[in-house]
């Protein structure tokens, strides 16, 4: 899933680059007809590859926003990222599913909808495909584009790319078993749900809930 650049740094290639909000999500690029072939060739190869410093970045953004709400509570062993789905209406679906299957892999960081959002889902059409983006600043959005989302299988869709605000690079060689291999495997997969590798490495980047502390670099270096 492809991650637009944002002004905030061109070094974050992807969307996923922590600036989460960085860009209105009507910035779509119109369909003009004739373009409709390069368009799904564009949505195809987005949701294939992301930006591995722009997943850092969106990762680091909302950490430190969590981290803030942890500091009410020290000790706590769990961080809530809160998330608002309410520009994402069409997908409130994929979204709920989404959370239940982050939730039910991983303890050290929970996914809820409501309160002080750290991120949320925005809808549209871009020729890009899908992607998280983020200001640097703790806050940003994932964005759900509707061509993406009938080609490849939705619920997968929504759950890589939340699987990015949780700290995942794309490993789009991997196969369809693996969440973050995102379009790699093709249309025809429709796993949305990450392995036991993938759920590990998010319950390490998580752990005791100081998430900046157990950040490896090396994983975004893939």
């Amino acid at each position: 899933m492809r991650h637009r650049t944002t002004a905030i740094s061109a070094a974050l290639g992807l969307g996923l680059a922590l600036g989460l909000g960085a860009m209105p999500a009507s910035a779509a690029t119109p369909d003009d007809g004739a373009g409709s072939t390069a368009k799904s060739s564009a949505t195809r190869s987005g949701y294939i590859g992301e930006s591995s410093k722009a997943t850092e970045a969106f990762f680091n953004a909302v950490v430190k926003d969590a981290l803030k709400k942890q500091a009410a509570k020290p000790g706590i062993q769990a961080v809530t990222v809160n998330y608002d789905a309410s520009g994402a209406p069409t997908f409130a679906s994929q979204i709920a599913n989404s959370t239940a299957v982050w939730n039910a892999a991983v303890s050290n960081v929970q996914l809820a909808e409501g309160g002080s959002a750290s991120f949320d889902y925005r809808e549209g059409d871009d020729p890009r495909g899908s992607y998280a983006s983020t200001d640097g600043h703790g806050g940003g959005y994932i964005f759900l584009d509707y061509a993406q989302n009938e080609e490849y299988d939705s619920n997968r869709v929504v759950a890589h790319e939340t699987g990015h605000v949780l700290g995942l690079p794309d490993h789009y060689e991997g196969p369809c078993s693996e969440l973050m291999s995102g379009g790699g495997p093709g249309t025809s997969c429709t796993n949305d749900k990450p392995d036991a590798n993938e759920a590990a490495q998010v319950q390490s980047l998580w752990a005791n809930g100081v998430a900046s502390a157990a950040f490896d670099q090396a994983a975004f270096a893939k």
